[in-house]
């Protein structure tokens, strides 16, 4: 079932990738004939922050209070100007104040939004590995698919690659995929990276011992998605079977092929694994050239506490 024409919320902060994912949200809003809404959240200093702005009238001064309210709202204010001034059109905006990530997931599940766009902004890699960034806490809290812009807007119609591993997340992703593709006139492609992983044999070594069986498994399987790609309205995708680390393969799978937007599911992982070796969507999108958009079930997201943001 297609989740468009729906509601796209555009979280903004003013920075370089926020305006290209302004440009990215304007123009699927257009091609989707979907509502665009804008939310910017201002944030409390520090030692107050939190997602219940009740906590901020008890904690601060009320006019401090008010001016970081007022600041929201003439940041937010600019940021719409910008969206309109072009032609493009804001149905609703929304100025927040307290926790970046938690207000955007808060919001987007209130209005019931079914993509939120936002910028992936870069941090640097001992601070990202201890706190991650707003755009990684909301892939992961979000009950919608989330798509990240950095280096470069989305022009649609464009070249859109899914990559595919054939579990319940990449089949919603490929569903995704096909309906934008065929909302928008782009060119599909499916890629599915077979994993080479080390097998010891008595006279063949590492990943050798089973290469050919491990690539005839990747084949069967893309076929498989293609097919279903087909199935769900993209009538001409072009397949490409990749062997090797999933992350690498699509990355650079996607600068070959000039690809305008990467889609893809987001593998749940355990806590501790993940915040050891991270999964292969938080690499893609960490790493790619163009947009990212990462689609998950809505029962697969994290359990939405507050501490769950600050993890």
């Amino acid at each position: 079932m297609s989740i468009f024409p729906t509601k796209i919320l555009l979280a903004t902060d003013g920075s370089e990738d926020s305006r290209l994912a302004a440009e990215t949200a304007v123009d699927l809003s257009k091609k989707l004939d979907s509502e665009l809404h804008v939310v910017y959240v201002e944030p409390m200093p520090e030692k107050h922050t939190t997602s219940s702005l009740m906590r901020f009238r008890v904690d601060l001064p009320v006019e401090v209070v008010e001016r970081v309210e007022q600041d929201a709202k003439t940041k937010l204010q600019e940021q719409v100007q910008k969206i309109e001034q072009p032609g493009g059109k804001v149905v609703q905006p929304y100025p927040r104040v307290g926790l970046p990530e938690a207000e955007i997931v808060a919001l987007a599940e209130e209005l019931g939004v079914g993509l939120i766009v936002m910028g992936s902004r870069g941090l640097g890699g001992i601070r990202r590995a201890l706190m991650g960034s707003v755009s990684d806490s909301v892939v992961r809290h979000a009950h919608c698919p989330v798509m990240l812009v950095r280096g470069e807007a989305a022009e649609f119609p464009t070249k859109i690659l899914l990559a595919t591993d054939g579990s319940e997340e990449a089949r919603l992703a490929a569903a995704t995929a096909a309906d934008v593709a065929r909302r928008t006139g782009s060119e599909l492609h499916v890629v599915h990276v077979g994993e080479v992983r080390a097998i010891y044999h008595p006279e063949r070594h590492g990943y050798l011992a089973r290469y050919e069986e491990l690539r005839e498994e990747a084949q069967r399987l893309l076929e498989g998605q293609v097919e279903r790609v087909k199935a769900a309205g993209a009538e001409g995708a072009w397949a490409h079977l990749e062997m090797g680390p999933p992350e690498e393969e699509i990355v650079v799978l996607g600068q070959e092929i000039g690809a305008g937007l990467i889609v893809m599911g987001s593998r749940g992982l355990g806590r501790i694994r993940r915040a050891l070796m991270g999964s292969v969507s938080d690499s893609v999108v960490r790493h790619a050239h163009c947009p990212v958009m990462v689609v998950r079930p809505e029962e697969g997201r994290s359990v939405e506490r507050e501490a769950d943001f600050l993890t």
